[in-house]
């Protein structure tokens, strides 16, 4: 009878990089799952709750098929790649979990709980940009050094950063996964707060495209170029309402253009069988 292996499987050491550090433990060694707390700086802070359970009941039947990352010593130990893991390892009541142990470098200690949670798709888009703003703030990195040290493009991490310009309403939108980031990064330079939230909601509402998006924000943005001496002037919030409630009966976008108690009321249309359907609906 074959002894039943562990569920790290062959080869693994090869796969991780171990760098021996004089003073700290360094390998792959079985940590109690009990000595282990969270790390403070961990990007992630959502975890599906059936995602967790699924991956528990495979622990019980199968074992860790791979490592956490932590740092520390046998007097306690602290995450830096793989809290989703440790979470499930004590859901299924593991005793001990296996784990590569690193010195703790300070910044390469986020850095790594970083990049193990982006490779994977881990993180929200929000989680991703708050981490990038972390090694900005409070590590002195810059944009070429986190891009190098995540492995992604410069505009890339200035992309996700602009996230953070977006009014909370918004950010908690994308967060939630009803706004796409490619939504939400069209937003921003919108000065009118209101009106970026309406078409956030509009947007997730109704199905648009990131392209439909840019060009909304693109109108409004010329909208405003032409107010006078260059003040934009704020839409009243009755209005943008207005807009709403008229496309949604209409079934074609409204444009309300309201000042000093005047304005002109613009539907647009596709086609001629389009102009039609409205001209029945206003005769109705």
């Amino acid at each position: 009878m074959t002894t039943r292996r562990s569920g790290l499987g062959r080869g693994l050491e090869s796969l991780i990089p171990i760098e021996p550090s004089s003073g700290a433990p360094s390998g792959l060694i079985q940590v109690p799952v009990d000595r282990i707390t969270t790390n403070p700086d961990q990007p992630r802070t959502r975890f599906d709750d059936d995602s967790l359970e699924e991956l528990a009941a495979s622990m019980k039947e199968v074992g860790v098929l791979q490592p956490i990352v932590v740092t520390g010593d046998e007097g306690g130990y602290v995450l830096i790649a793989g809290e989703r893991r440790w979470r499930a390892a004590k859901r299924a009541g593991l005793a001990v979990i296996p784990a590569v142990v690193r010195e703790n470098t300070g910044t390469s200690t986020l850095v790594e709980a970083l990049v193990e949670n982006v490779q994977r798709q881990d993180l929200t888009p929000l989680e991703e940009a708050h981490a990038y703003q972390q090694l900005l703030e409070n590590y002195g990195m810059t944009q070429e050094l986190v891009a190098s040290r995540v492995g992604k493009s410069r505009p890339a991490i200035s992309n996700t950063l602009r996230l953070l310009q977006l009014p909370i309403e918004v950010q908690e939108m994308v967060d939630a996964g009803d706004l796409s980031a490619g939504h939400a990064r069209a937003l921003v330079g919108l000065d009118d707060t209101a009106y970026a939230i309406h078409l956030a909601k509009r947007a997730a509402d109704d199905g648009w495209s990131v392209r439909q998006m840019e060009e909304a924000v693109r109108l409004r943005k010329r909208a405003e170029g032409r107010s006078p001496s260059g003040v934009r002037q704020l839409r009243p919030v009755e209005i943008i309402e207005l807009e709403k409630r008229l496309t949604d009966r209409l079934g074609s976008p409204v444009k309300i253009n309201y000042r000093n108690e005047k304005g002109k009321l613009e539907i647009r249309f596709g086609s001629l069988a389009e102009l039609e359907r409205l001209y029945r609906i206003f005769n109705e």
